[in-house]
């Protein structure tokens, strides 16, 4: 079963036991703890252990490559230099670095990757498509191109849900008020799943529980890094 991913609190709440009965039925052997493992799983990657205020955070963002061209073209300067040519001093290098950057940003980028694609090629949609049919597609994903991010088509699979919910189904903008909607939100869809974790005594596996493990780990990590170094 595919578990709806909700941009909104009181959609997640007003839907969470129709889910759940959809859930039984389709998994015979299975608990309410299962259910919310797998809600826990769907949302726990937007969100962060925040040590100051020991609570959970939203922290809806995800790393790239921000590709682009290295040469003195970027800086308004033009030369007719034949790239295959052996004589040729200049060279046009790719290169990329890592970058950080919110889903509301990747959106958008996967959003106008779709519509390159129509305009290079001069076609348009089928009349029963949307972006939807084509925001998981290889060619689209993996589109190199002068300047931009480059996706990882695996890394992609894991926005998958969110990106159902949060792109438009035609257009070559995201809706911002929608992605601060869910910003505000998934904390709180967060604290509703713990709380139903914690009420059947699983409060072990909840978000919160798992996030902080994770950020005591990473300071631990980095404790030990920094001893090694100095030894």
């Amino acid at each position: 079963m595919e578990i709806p991913f909700y941009l909104g609190f009181r959609e997640f709440e007003k839907n969470y036991y129709n889910n759940l009965e959809l859930w039984f039925e389709q998994y015979h052997n299975t608990s309410e703890t299962d259910f919310l493992k797998s809600l826990v799983a769907l949302y726990k990657p937007y969100l962060s252990y925040s040590f100051t205020a020991d609570q959970l955070q939203a922290d809806a963002t995800v790393q790239v490559k921000n590709c682009y061209f290295s040469s003195l073209e970027n800086y308004g300067i033009s030369f007719n230099i034949d790239q295959d040519s052996e004589h040729s001093k200049t060279k046009l290098n790719q290169i990329s670095e890592a970058k950080t950057i919110s889903m509301m940003e990747y959106a958008q980028c996967v959003l106008d990757k779709i519509n390159a694609y129509f305009q290079q090629r001069r076609i348009s949609m089928k009349e029963n498509e949307t972006v939807l049919d084509y925001f998981n597609h290889f060619e689209i994903i993996t589109l190199k191109e002068k300047n931009g991010y480059c996706l990882n088509y695996d890394q992609h699979q894991k926005t998958l849900p969110f990106l159902k919910a949060y792109l438009p189904h035609f257009g070559s903008t995201v809706d911002m008020s929608l992605y601060r909607n869910f910003y505000f939100s998934v904390v709180r869809i967060a604290e509703f799943i713990d709380q139903k974790l914690k009420a059947i005594e699983a409060f072990d596996q909840s978000i919160y529980s798992e996030l902080k493990s994770e950020a005591m780990l990473k300071i631990h990590m980095r404790g030990h890094s920094f001893l090694t170094i100095c030894n």
